[in-house]
């Protein structure tokens, strides 16, 4: 891995100065009330307590926040990541195994200032990261906590750990703001999104959104520690007969994203929710198949695989 001498400054605390973050902040509230947030566009009025896919109206829902230790190497470090779950998820995948928050939507509203908190808290606790899961529905809501937490003194890392259905124009938003994009590119074609996750055109969404991450943050850099900076760390789920989806996955990363890209290619797969009523995806994945889909990643070209 690249790694620079000393920790990098997060981008979002030079836009703060400049007055440019609030700026973000207020622009992307004002969306809120024709929502295309995320890549549903669903259009509803969000700031009148109209809901979407997301079921999130104004205010963000948080499940729970603290720092974690089951990410990531690069990402936990000694401290942990510092993690904020929010609920109600922009898609609605029938395997999810954290259902309860993502489908049921588990949590409590929070205010800006709060949300600002519990960042600051994650900080005080010595946290390397700022771990945003499930972003993509509530960037204004994080934005407007940002700018709170950046006056109090916030100097994390920002990931933004997605399940890859982001919109363009959000993500244009947030250049200079996010310091490592995480999304997960799940499946190799759009009609596998829609029937899986409830997803129109999640593959040619998903691509997009992901050459438009590595554009804004590149390659993964990490400091002297081994501690992710900036750049793009890239999951995949494998899933119990799909290999194909993940040759064809692979190939996209090395060819269209980069060969150095950093990549989890993820064996932990198996049936929740409503998994079992789609019999292609109602039993685990065998190790055959997770050790079939790491030799299909390495030769596709790309060797930074997560341990």
């Amino acid at each position: 891995m690249v790694t620079p001498k000393d920790s990098l400054i997060p981008g979002y605390l030079e836009l703060h100065q400049q007055g440019e973050l609030r700026k973000r902040a207020e622009e992307a509230v004002r969306r809120l009330a024709d929502c295309a947030i995320c890549a549903q566009i669903c259009k509803v009025n969000r700031l009148e307590g109209e809901l979407g896919v997301c079921r999130t109206g104004r205010l963000a829902v948080v499940a729970s926040y603290g720092p974690h230790y089951g990410e990531e190497d690069v990402l936990v470090g000694t401290g942990g990541s510092g993690t904020v779950f929010f609920s109600n998820c922009n898609l609605a995948c029938v395997f999810c195994q954290n259902y309860d928050i993502s489908a049921y939507g588990s949590g409590y509203e929070v205010t800006s200032q709060e949300l600002a908190d519990m960042m600051l808290q994650l900080q005080a606790k010595g946290c390397h990261n700022i771990n945003l899961v499930s972003p993509s529905h509530v960037v204004p809501q994080i934005l407007e906590a940002l700018v709170i937490a950046a006056d109090q003194g916030l100097r994390l890392p920002l990931v933004y750990n997605t399940g890859g259905y982001d919109a363009l124009p959000t993500l244009k938003l947030l250049d200079g703001i996010v310091d490592i994009y995480m999304p997960d590119l799940k499946f190799g074609s759009d009609e596998t999104g829609q029937r899986f996750s409830n997803a129109p055109g999640y593959s040619t969404a998903a691509q997009a959104a992901i050459k438009e991450m590595h554009r804004q943050v590149g390659n993964l850099v990490t400091d002297q520690r081994g501690i992710a900076q900036r750049g793009l760390i890239l999951r995949h789920l494998v899933m119990p007969g799909r290999l194909a989806d993940t040759r064809g996955i692979m190939e996209f990363i090395s060819r269209e994203i980069s060969p150095d890209t950093y990549v989890n290619v993820m064996g932990q797969y198996r049936p929740a929710y409503l998994a079992h009523q789609f019999p292609e995806l109602s039993r685990p994945l065998r190790l055959s198949e997770y050790l079939e889909a790491v030799n299909i990643a390495r030769d596709a070209g790309l060797h930074r695989l997560a341990d």
